[in-house]
């Protein structure tokens, strides 16, 4: 796979009914976040979506014409109820195969019990290419820079580490990423804007946001992140222009 000349945003797909009916609670997101954050890279988007064909195939529609590094989670295996195999094929207006190298795998698993069933785990879209599978051996898939992964954890996990790895290490970054949080009390957000766009004028490879406290206080939590000299640099400058205004504020700290 060709590497993006440029860095692309990372988005998620979350597929199956499970999760919206609530049978299952999501447990991807923060460990995409955490492997993300490890490589200096972050996460920009994340999607849920049942296991409605129409939908499915909507949602893959508009996610495959961008430029986004997307990676999507469950809904590849062999029963009916798995359709992102084909939403996925129909999105990109491709037909599905039977993946060559994928047929090599099951066969070499399975032999002939990988027939008639099993063997539709790597019939998907042409063009895609196998992502492997360091628990069971049956593989997801790419297709261009859409991953698809099984809904287990276990295995996708580090299959999206690979992914990662393998495809986009030049998109990785020495540097984790860090945040500055910072309170400030007794001021409305009102009288905070003016301040806040100067600073984010000023430091635009920061993120800077403010989250009002839900616990009843009159307080503001601040946020400034971004990897250590450019989160630093940003702090500095709205800590500074804080105490300038004469704002109370806590205590600084990072994550």
């Amino acid at each position: 796979m060709t590497q993006p000349s440029t860095p692309r945003r990372i988005g998620i797909l979350l597929i199956g009914d499970e999760l919206l009916s609530g049978k299952r609670a999501d447990k991807h997101m923060p460990a995409v976040i955490e492997r993300l954050s490890a490589r200096g890279m972050e996460l920009a988007w994340a999607r849920m979506v049942g296991d409605d064909a129409d939908l499915l195939t909507r949602t893959l529609g508009e996610t495959i014409n961008t430029p986004d590094i997307v990676f999507s989670f469950g809904g590849i295996g062999a029963t009916p109820d798995d359709r992102t195999r084909q939403c996925a094929a129909a999105a990109a207006g491709v037909a599905l195969e039977f993946n060559a190298k994928g047929r090599a795998i099951l066969e070499d698993k399975w032999g002939e019990a990988a027939y008639p069933q099993r063997i539709h785990m790597v019939e998907w879209p042409e063009g895609a290419a196998v992502i492997p599978n360091p628990v069971n051996q049956v593989p997801g898939f790419s297709l261009g820079h859409h991953h698809f992964v099984p809904g287990f954890p276990n295995m996708a996990w580090p299959m999206i580490e690979w992914v990662l790895d393998t495809h986009y290490a030049g998109l990785q970054s020495q540097e984790r990423r860090v945040e500055f949080l910072l309170e400030v009390f007794d001021t409305p957000e009102s009288a905070l804007i003016e301040l806040m766009q100067g600073v984010m004028d000023a430091h635009p490879a920061a993120r800077i946001a403010c989250l009002p406290a839900a616990d009843g206080r009159r307080a503001i939590e601040f946020g400034v992140s971004g990897t250590p000299d450019v989160a630093a640099a940003a702090f500095d400058a709205l800590h500074a222009a804080l105490v300038e205004q004469g704002v109370p504020i806590g205590e600084a700290r990072q994550r």
